[in-house]
């Protein structure tokens, strides 16, 4: 009996092997997974305090401004905070332009001054004075009526100035009363100018070119006409104040 039982156990399967042991875990190991863990679970950031709103940005301004200004009167003009008002700025602004307003004054100068050489020239012929008569009539810068041209003619009786000089004197005096001396003059010396170019217009129609006498008077007219001119040049300075 003793023999199958031993084949028995002879059949039977042998005992598992315990698992081999883990090696425990290194510190290095444990400290650097942990940061790890915490990176994954970023904390809650407080919540940023809100920008402040425009108007409460003006009011800080403003409280700001008060605080530092010195004390204004209420009815505190532009002149008491040291600005210039509109209408100096206008002023300084006609200043720099005054050279552009003065040209057509300059231009019918030359004009004219150009038309005396031709009459002071010994060769002159009769193109010549029909020049002088040209040069004279544009240098009048539609002043005189009966020197305009049709068109001319025409807007003059709907009512648009047509006069160069006048509107010159218009815009170099808008900024003064309507009695300032400097105004009053200046009208005066247009009135002059024109009447001077009406004159000297009479003059050259009724005289002849070839003669001697005729050409001093028109010599003597342009004289007196270009002395108009520089004094109405001169009044229109006063009135821009250059």
């Amino acid at each position: 009996m003793s023999g199958p039982t031993r084949a028995i156990h002879s059949l039977t399967a042998p005992p598992r092997p315990p698992p081999p042991a883990r090696p425990p875990l290194r510190r290095g190991t444990t400290a650097a997974s942990s940061p790890l863990r915490g990176s994954s679970q970023p904390h809650p950031q407080p919540p940023l305090p809100a920008p402040p709103s425009l108007a409460s940005r003006r009011a800080a301004l403003l409280a700001l401004v008060l605080a530092t200004a010195p004390g204004l009167p209420a009815p505190a003009a532009a002149f008491s905070l040291g600005i210039p008002g509109p209408k100096e700025m206008l002023r300084e602004q006609k200043k720099k332009s005054a050279s552009f307003l003065l040209a057509p004054i300059a231009a019918s100068r030359d004009t004219l001054l150009k038309a005396q050489a031709l009459l002071a020239s010994p060769n002159a012929s009769a193109e010549d004075a029909e020049e002088v008569r040209g040069r004279i009539g544009a240098a009048g810068r539609d002043c005189v009526p009966r020197q305009r041209n049709s068109i001319v003619a025409f807007q003059s009786q709907t009512g648009v100035e047509v006069c160069t000089f006048s509107l010159i004197l218009k815009n170099a005096a808008s900024l003064l009363a309507k009695k300032d001396p400097l105004k009053v003059e200046a009208d005066a010396m247009l009135g002059d100018l024109i009447q001077s170019f009406s004159d000297l217009g009479t003059v050259v129609d009724n005289s002849n070119f070839e003669l001697a006498d005729d050409r001093e008077k028109m010599k003597d007219g342009l004289l007196s006409t270009i002395s108009a001119l520089d004094k109405f040049e001169q009044s229109v300075k006063d009135c821009l104040g250059v």
